[in-house]
């Protein structure tokens, strides 16, 4: 068996992850949004919105996750809204304010991250996410992430999702990454991300404090390289990692 190579690059998952996990009420976040798109029927455009959110989850976990969850535009667009709107550019801003206490990245996060680059590791974000891009780089950029990640790959840009091994291969590439074994990866889910990082050659990190519901535990759980209770613990095991193959080299 190949021994350990050092770790190059550490790749994230992100909700659950670099922010911590949520119980969110998704028909209450719709219902933000439907109440300014549509007042006179909200509460039944929300509750149509939450199931085509939901049909587009179960889709992606009932095929191993052969095929992404597609994009938020599609879910508005499977219930009739209009995204060329001025009113649904405001009840996206409403959307986006409901979520915004549940987005925010975890203690940890900065600190992690500033001592990783400073190490030279590179860092990235692989995310099953129906958000566009340009959602997560606000919230990075509104806790002081965004400069410190060099590459990251949403779900939603993608034809597949985690655990995918095409999912894990775009974010290998876009933080530079040419050897899986030189990189780990961090998140929150046994399936999405420790079993799909290990198929894609990487270490894998399990941050086992989400309360992930029963029909998107997938049928393999993994067995992580390592498991922290804290985000912060991952710069511990990284480092452990890199001496030991010093030590080899040496």
């Amino acid at each position: 068996m190949r021994p350990p190579a050092p770790v190059e690059a550490v790749i994230f998952d992100w909700g659950g992850t670099l922010t911590p996990w949520h119980d969110v009420d998704l028909t209450a976040a719709w219902y933000a949004y439907t109440s300014v798109y549509e007042p006179r029927r909200a509460a039944s455009l929300a509750a149509e919105l939450f199931a085509a959110e939901i049909q587009r989850w179960q889709d992606q976990h009932r095929s191993s996750g052969q095929s992404g969850a597609g994009r938020l535009d599609q879910v508005l667009l499977d219930c009739g809204i209009d995204i060329t709107s001025g009113r649904h550019h405001a009840a996206m801003a409403a959307y986006l304010e409901f979520w915004n206490p549940h987005t925010h990245a975890d203690p940890d996060a900065v600190p992690l991250l500033e001592a990783l680059r400073a190490r030279g590791i590179r860092v990235g974000v692989l995310s099953n996410t129906l958000w566009p891009r340009a959602h997560h780089e606000a919230v990075f950029e509104r806790d002081g992430l965004l400069h410190l990640i060099d590459g990251a790959v949403y779900s939603s840009e993608l034809p597949v999702g985690k655990p995918h091994l095409d999912a894990f291969h775009a974010a290998l590439t876009a933080v530079g990454a040419h050897d899986p074994a030189r990189a780990v990866f961090v998140g929150d889910r046994a399936w999405d991300d420790v079993h799909g990082a290990q198929q894609a050659g990487m270490r894998a990190i399990l941050v086992p404090h989400s309360t992930i519901p029963a029909d998107q535990l997938g049928p393999v759980q993994g067995s992580p390289d390592a498991t922290v209770r804290r985000l912060g613990e991952v710069l511990g095991h990284v480092d452990r990692w890199n001496a030991e193959a010093a030590a080899r080299a040496s």
